[in-house]
């Protein structure tokens, strides 16, 4: 459970000082939900509400909760009982919880916790301010907020940033147009809608301004970015323009879906200047019976031509995926193809999830569900073969130089830092760990590295440059 304490918080608009309230804010699931977590804290801020990092004593509490698989629902009601039994002993009035949960369980979550003050649906998230009003001003006629998806995705201006200063996920769009059978998150967040290109490089424009030097471009479908809007899908245009704005350092591009990759998209990706060359690239299986019981629309060859042509196509590549073992109706010999597929991409990095049961999918539906331990045990065989992959991929780094973004000091050490190189995005990938060096080093500072030693996932490196 993060529970969000931001020192000095401020917004880019520099918000009032807070008058009408202390809030404690808990923020839970993915980077998008991150997102509308900082837009909703910008808006408290911006109305005059207080932040405050510890619940006990706040006025009222807000919950962003995550709906997407059982472990993360698990978590987000852990969170919500929390907060509840905080509310029962009187250590604080309100309990708000929003976001995918609410909007998947809706009223039946209140059925279940009728302690809960305030549900706040993804789409509600613009009204936060209102909902805060009400609770603190003992208003209790409205319990639910739940507004249809947008046509075109919520901005996310003025944001209260969760993240460090120097980096900040960039959401390009909302929601999905694909219907993978495993995954209800068209239910939780509507059709795809993306934001306008200009929108875009104006909030990259505000972050910059800001103080980031990373941005990480996010969606549920970051491929198919444009479609709604112009026809065809403008990712690759959209980059170019975010390469111009000013202040940004690298721009890392996460949750590429298997399609509407072309070549000018690849050569925009090789040639531009502030775009590192690495890809999140989930692709769930590889076997094309499963592709299409999960309704992937690709096929293993396509993949194998797209992969080829993204590492011929980029120079110095890093490839991130994701897969799922225990797919209804998955067999030993379509593992067996998974593993060895695995085993011979050699991907740079690599998560493995295990398929979690979705009562509202289609792959509900579907027969052979595969036992809970051999989900498990094949997760864990496809593992050992990426944690062989990536120990020897850190051996492979030693004695060489390149530039690391330093994101925190090392807590009880002096002059020893934590940063990531640019084949490494934060939360998911590999640390490097800073020392030396004549120049003081802070957080957001770039400074030419060493490796010396690898520890695991992780490297070690001495400072040679100054740092900038």
């Amino acid at each position: 459970m993060q529970i969000v304490n931001i020192t000095n918080p401020e917004t880019p608009a520099s918000p009032p000082r807070a008058t009408k309230g202390r809030y404690a804010f808990v923020s839970l699931g993915c980077a998008k939900n991150l997102v509308d977590s900082e837009r909703m804290l910008g808006l408290l801020q911006l109305d005059g509400y207080e932040l405050v990092a510890d619940p006990d004593g706040a006025d009222f509490v807000v919950v962003n909760t995550c709906g997407f698989i059982d472990e993360a629902r698990a978590e987000s009601f852990e969170a919500i009982d929390e907060m509840l039994e905080l509310k029962s002993r009187g250590r604080t009035r309100g309990v708000i919880v929003s976001g995918c949960l609410a909007e998947r369980n809706q009223e039946s979550l209140l059925d279940e916790r009728p302690d809960i003050d305030s549900l706040v649906g993804v789409f509600g998230r613009e009204e936060i301010t209102q909902v805060a009003d009400r609770l603190v001003g003992n208003l209790h006629e409205q319990r639910t907020l739940f507004r249809p998806a947008p046509i075109r995705a919520l901005p996310d201006t003025d944001r209260l940033r969760i993240t460090p200063r120097h980096f900040a996920y960039l959401k390009i769009s909302e929601g999905c147009d694909r219907l993978c059978t495993f995954c209800a998150i068209p239910q939780m967040r509507g059709k795809h809608a993306s934001k306008p290109i200009e929108q875009v490089v104006e909030e990259a424009g505000q972050l910059a301004a800001d103080g980031v030097r990373e941005l990480i471009v996010v969606a549920q479908d970051t491929t198919y970015y444009g479609k709604d809007l112009y026809g065809e899908p403008r990712l690759n245009e959209l980059l170019q323009a975010l390469d111009q704005v000013d202040g940004i350092a690298w721009i890392r591009l996460m949750y590429f879906y298997p399609m509407y990759i072309d070549q000018a998209l690849v050569e925009t990706i090789a040639r531009a200047d502030k775009i590192v060359p690495y890809i999140d690239m989930p692709l769930q299986h590889i076997n094309d019976t499963m592709l299409r019981r999960m309704s992937r629309r690709v096929t293993r060859a396509q993949t194998e031509e797209l992969i080829a042509m993204l590492r011929q196509g980029i120079p110095d590549l890093t490839l991130r995926t994701t897969f799922i073992t225990g797919f209804p109706g998955e067999t030993d010999a379509e593992f067996a193809e998974l593993a060895e597929f695995v085993e011979a991409q050699r991907f740079d990095h690599m998560g493995v999830f295990v398929y979690s049961f979705e009562e509202s999918t289609p792959s509900a539906r579907l027969p052979d569900h595969v036992p809970d331990d051999l989900k498990q045990a094949r997760r864990e065989q496809l593992m050992a073969i990426q944690q062989q992959v990536a120990f020897d991929r850190n051996q492979e780094r030693l004695g060489r130089q390149t530039d690391v973004l330093i994101d925190s000091p090392v807590e009880g050490e002096t002059n020893v830092w934590i940063g990531r190189t640019r084949e490494d995005a934060p939360d998911v990938d590999g640390l490097v760990y800073v020392t030396g060096g004549d120049a003081p080093l802070q957080e957001g500072s770039l400074v030419r590295c060493e490796f010396v030693a690898a520890q695991d996932y992780d490297l070690i490196g001495v400072a040679i440059g100054e740092p900038r």
